[in-house]
């Protein structure tokens, strides 16, 4: 029997992309790429930790002009948690979402922040139905946490919309360096999955983080 892709080498490995075994050359050239590899994949999981990005260009990232330190970092979070949390509950929702379903996702929430700190209403979900249910999650995320703190303490919300920005944007940032280059790409929300865990149903809003937090700062 041959590898399932190239039909020429004998394989070495089964892969659950595409449901037969593989060789080891097929599977690093044709890994997010022509196969839609899946997270629970431990070769994608061991590639991931050992391969390098591309090369990230600064003047390619958007939104830079966007200060985001390691002061606001540690200041807010909570709320780091709680969006980083979302946007990984809002990607788990569709077995076929990529790292740039994420980027669109993200960048929307940014153009909705923006505008939203500026006194503007703005709100128009992506059109990618992948990217529009990380928007949506991270909505409901937040607006939640603002309606629990506000009934906890009788006080309008702290959770300000300049918070809300630096925060996705800091995340945005994050998928830019996480993000391997490949058309399937799922290196970043490889990514997010070693660092956050899904809330418990039963606790209000605020969500918990494993011990090893993200601290990147770009």
């Amino acid at each position: 029997m041959n590898c399932a892709i190239c039909g020429i080498r004998k394989p070495r490995r089964t892969c659950p992309g595409v449901k037969g075994d593989i060789c080891s050359i097929c599977c690093g050239t044709e890994r997010e790429q022509s196969v839609d590899c899946p997270l629970e994949c431990d070769y994608l999981h061991e590639a991931h930790q050992h391969e390098r990005p591309p090369q990230l260009d600064p003047t390619t990232v958007p939104n830079m002009d966007i200060r985001v330190n390691d002061e606001f970092l540690e200041a807010n979070e909570a709320i780091l948690i709680l969006i980083g949390n979302a946007v990984l509950i809002g990607a788990m929702q569709n077995l076929g979402i990529t790292d740039h379903d994420i980027r669109e996702a993200l960048e929307s929430l940014v153009k909705t922040w923006r505008a939203q700190q500026s006194g503007l209403i703005y709100e128009t979900a992506p059109p990618n139905l992948y990217a529009a249910a990380i928007h949506d999650s991270v909505q409901k995320r937040v607006e939640d946490l603002r309606k629990h703190e506000t009934e906890a303490t009788g006080q309008p919300s702290t959770v300000s919309d300049a918070k809300v920005l630096g925060i996705v944007v800091f995340l945005q940032r994050l998928e830019y360096a996480n993000n391997n280059g490949r058309k399937r790409s799922r290196a970043f929300l490889d990514f997010l999955t070693r660092f956050y865990i899904p809330p418990n149903p039963e606790a209000g809003p605020e969500t918990s983080l494993e011990p090893d937090a993200p601290r990147v700062i770009l």
